[in-house]
């Protein structure tokens, strides 16, 4: 990997191969290549949301479908989903795979994002939602493994994106 444009499309490629087709997603500075490409990808519906909570209730119905999904947003929005997750994925037993970005981290210079290092891993810890971190290329194939987990456990499960894997510096 060695720039975000091979990136996009090494995880879009996985996705595809796990037989996702649907992605709903909300603007995020690091994803950008990410939803670029899900959106010009016909592999893939891109459906962009102004809420993430409608990430999770779009991929969530799609579940009903038959339909993989994909719910794509920031660190940030995850934090604001908890109880759309909480409320519909765990009490009906709906499988979602959730892609986030690891904003706050050393190395991240947005102060306004430093909360979420400390508070999205305890607060996934407290749901008990399975999370699988993509901090290099080689760990993408991992999204796929993610996916078919969330169908085996009939939850969420989340994956994190580091902004080095991302940017295809790692």
């Amino acid at each position: 990997m060695n720039d975000s444009g091979a990136v996009a499309v090494h995880i879009a490629d996985a996705a595809a191969e796990s037989g996702i087709s649907l992605v709903a997603s909300l603007p995020d500075g690091w994803i950008t290549p990410l939803i670029m490409q899900f959106s010009v990808d016909s592999r893939f519906r891109h459906v962009p949301v102004n809420r993430e909570e409608s990430a999770i209730g779009l991929c969530s119905g799609a579940f009903f479908g038959g339909i993989g999904a994909f719910a794509l947003m920031g660190a940030s929005g995850f934090l604001t989903c908890i109880y759309a997750i909480t409320k519909i994925n765990y009490t009906y037993q709906i499988p979602l795979l959730i892609g986030i970005t690891l904003r706050g981290r050393p190395g991240d210079h947005a102060k306004f994002h430093q909360s979420n290092a400390l508070y999205l891993e305890p607060v996934m810890r407290a749901i008990d939602i399975p999370f699988v971190a993509i901090e290099r290329g080689e760990d993408i194939p991992q999204l796929a493994i993610a996916f078919r987990h969330s169908r085996v456990l009939s939850r969420p499960v989340v994956v994190g994106f580091s902004r080095e894997m991302l940017r295809g510096e790692a």
